[in-house]
């Protein structure tokens, strides 16, 4: 198996289950492990020189990249079940109709609140545009700002972007359809309000939560990544809600993230094909995924699992729900996402920085997407 897994604890977690599934099939299961960004590269090589591993784990977004290529099996043909997988989820191993990956887990992103602070100035966690709009200014002293979220030209600051250009109907097929600028606007408010710092332009999902740890924000969009320091840290109280959305009523529609196992072809050797096959529906039993999940703070994508991590996580129930209604970055452009990622990126760094207007940056980024296409 190729993957990503070069942190020294998820290494040995995930052998844990590839021996546990291994095993009772008479197979060894050993790791390749790279960093995230090197995957596709070393996995291109790999296959150039017909030595790609029996599984190829990688982010969902590059799913597309090597499905394109029609280099990896339909899993239904190795006998991979995907019964009773999440939409969700079900979108993000897939290309053009066909189910190429399956992942053990998913996250998103949700609010993650200071409840001491919100207790103390008498704010339920904000629901909507307004309410949030509203609490952010009201949170906003001394060194401390109401809100911190990510705006980086580069994919932290796009994924947090989603969750308020998808929930305003934004459609990355058609970037200057007149809805996306709503969500522009808004972040524009929170920066002009003071309720949010300038430099959010600058700072990376990590940033964000270090902001929230120090005191000086009360609230942020962030991941279920960081709930290892957040649980480590003594100094700030935190819960989880819901991102708030437009208009009371409608559904958060965030980014789902996370990796997906495939099999490449392996033509000269098919039982190796049937044998990742069965190891991947071994890894994805509930039991194995909600274990999984417990380990790595992601939601299990078999429905069931998802309904019990949410129980037996009370706190993280919010990821829970928040992945029902996520999608894929890739489920309408595919292999463009990239390029639709940087023109979304230049559009909220320019509104943000005062050079354009939300209108004339949405309406340049679709240029911008249709030339990279």
């Amino acid at each position: 198996m190729l993957n990503s897994a070069t942190d020294t604890a998820e290494h040995t977690a995930n052998q844990r289950f590839l021996d546990r599934c291994g095993k009772p099939l008479g197979l060894k299961v050993e790791q390749i492990s790279v960093p995230a960004d090197q995957i596709a590269s070393k996995a291109l090589r790999m296959a150039s020189s017909d030595s790609l591993t029996d599984v190829l784990e990688l982010d969902g977004s590059e799913l597309p990249q090597f499905a394109q290529t029609e280099g990896l099996r339909p899993l239904d043909e190795v006998g991979v079940d995907t019964v009773g997988l999440s939409a969700s989820a079900k979108s993000l191993g897939s290309y053009d109709g066909t189910q190429y990956g399956i992942a053990r887990s998913v996250n998103s992103l949700a609010l993650i609140y200071n409840t001491e602070l919100l207790k103390d100035a008498g704010i339920a966690p904000p629901t909507t545009w307004k309410e949030l709009r509203a609490a952010a200014k009201k949170l906003t002293a001394g060194d401390t700002y109401g809100m911190a979220f990510s705006a980086s030209p580069n994919a932290d600051g796009v994924y947090q972007f989603l969750p308020f250009f998808w929930s305003a109907d934004g459609d990355e097929t058609k970037i200057d359809n007149g809805k996306g600028e709503a969500a522009l606007q808004l972040w524009k408010d929170l920066v002009a309000d003071g309720s949010v710092s300038k430099s959010v332009v600058n700072w990376n999902q990590q940033d964000v939560n270090d902001q929230f740890v120090a005191g000086r924000a009360a609230m942020m969009i962030n991941g279920p990544w960081q709930v290892p320091v957040l649980s480590a840290q003594k100094n700030v109280d935190w819960a989880v809600a819901g991102i708030p959305v437009p208009e009371a009523g409608k559904p958060a529609v965030p980014p789902i993230g996370g990796t997906v196992m495939a099999v490449p072809k392996n033509d000269e050797d098919p039982a190796r094909e049937k044998n990742a096959g069965k190891v991947l529906n071994c890894l994805n039993s509930e039991k194995n995924q909600l274990e999984w999940g417990d380990s790595v703070n992601n939601v299990p994508t078999r429905a069931t699992a998802a309904r019990a991590y949410a129980q037996q996580n009370p706190k993280l129930a919010a990821f829970a729900e928040l992945v029902t209604t996520a999608r894929s970055r890739t489920a309408k452009v595919g292999t463009g996402w990239p390029v639709v990622g940087d023109a979304l990126a230049g559009a909220f760094q320019s509104v943000l920085t005062g050079r354009t207007s939300p209108e004339q940056a949405l309406h340049r980024a679709q240029q911008q997407a249709s030339a990279g296409k």
